[in-house]
């Protein structure tokens, strides 16, 4: 008996089941051109992707009524993902609870600030393609990120320039607190410089997929939610599932170390959890200790990029 040709339904199908290596599918690429009417009924035109994370793609974009001519110049980004998957629908509400532009505007001037690293929520919405649908977020377009510049840069950065990434992100994370949110996955791959003339010196915090309220009542350790966030950087209250304001601090600080000594303590087991989560503990008890594990008299002072502010 012959065997039955595989049908052209059954191949579009198995391209459709792509999936991350965090087991999220992702969506099936977007037309460049594609236009997309977000809940206001003001349309975005698709660019070329951008990036792929673990639960969907990132498009440069344009405002339909205003498009630049280069595309390179595309100063805004869409983040698409299947409506069956649920990180980004966190990080949309999140956004149209905090980051409207006025929002943000007034809170530089109520604190004196120039500038601030927060995102902007400019638009969302759900959008059919191809049989399919996805939701999406509009955003500002950012520069690079500085885990990229990390690499480049033979993982070190100079203690100025940490000190001042470290700043921008303390401001943003004072905004964030203040509305009752923690971010709780601070890293190198979420801090990202600006893309538009005059903002190429500050860093924005991006990425609030696992963005939540924080409790001011009661200190209650939630077993599901254990070790959540970047496994090297996650704060000892996040390891038992708490998410914190001093977590967000703790995780900066990880990575600002990380940022001055090239690597930290714990990383060469990663896979294991619960050990990471003993040698921070360790470590956290006796800072001479991690300081004498992290700053050892042979090491070489680092050479900063000049693209990191």
């Amino acid at each position: 008996m012959s065997k039955k040709p595989v049908k052209p339904m059954a191949m579009k199908k198995t391209a459709r089941q792509r999936k991350a290596a965090n087991g999220y599918k992702l969506p099936d690429p977007i037309p460049v051109g594609e236009i997309v009417r977000d809940v206001t009924k003001k349309e975005w035109q698709i660019g070329p992707s951008i990036g792929i994370g673990g639960f969907g793609e990132i498009y440069a974009a344009s405002d339909v009524s205003h498009s630049p001519r280069k595309k390179a110049a595309l100063p805004y980004v869409i983040k698409i993902e299947p409506h069956g998957n649920g990180p980004l629908f966190v990080e949309m509400h999140f956004y149209m609870k905090v980051a409207k532009p006025d929002q943000i505007e007034e809170w530089k001037k109520q604190k004196k600030l120039k500038s601030l690293g927060m995102p902007r929520y400019l638009g969302s919405g759900s959008h059919e393609c191809n049989g399919l649908k996805y939701r999406f977020v509009v955003m500002d377009r950012y520069g690079k990120d500085l885990w990229s510049l990390f690499l480049q840069n033979k993982r070190v950065f100079m203690l100025p320039a940490v000190l001042r990434v470290g700043l921008q992100i303390i401001d943003v994370l004072e905004y964030i607190h203040s509305k009752m949110y923690v971010h709780a996955d601070i890293k190198g791959g979420n801090l990202l410089l600006g893309f538009q003339k005059g903002t190429e010196n500050q860093v924005y915090l991006v990425d609030f997929g696992l963005a939540s309220h924080y409790s001011q009542k009661e200190y209650k350790p939630d077993p599901k939610k254990a070790h959540n966030g970047t496994i090297e950087y996650t704060s000892r209250d996040a390891h038992v599932g708490v998410p914190t304001r001093r977590g967000d601090l703790e995780i900066l600080a990880y990575n600002m170390l990380q940022w001055l000594t090239s690597k930290l303590p714990w990383e060469n087991n990663l896979s294991d959890p619960l050990y990471v989560h003993q040698q921070k503990s360790k470590y956290m008890d006796n800072i001479p200790e991690l300081m004498k594990k992290c700053f050892p008299k042979t090491t070489p002072p680092g050479n900063v990029s000049q693209n990191i502010p």
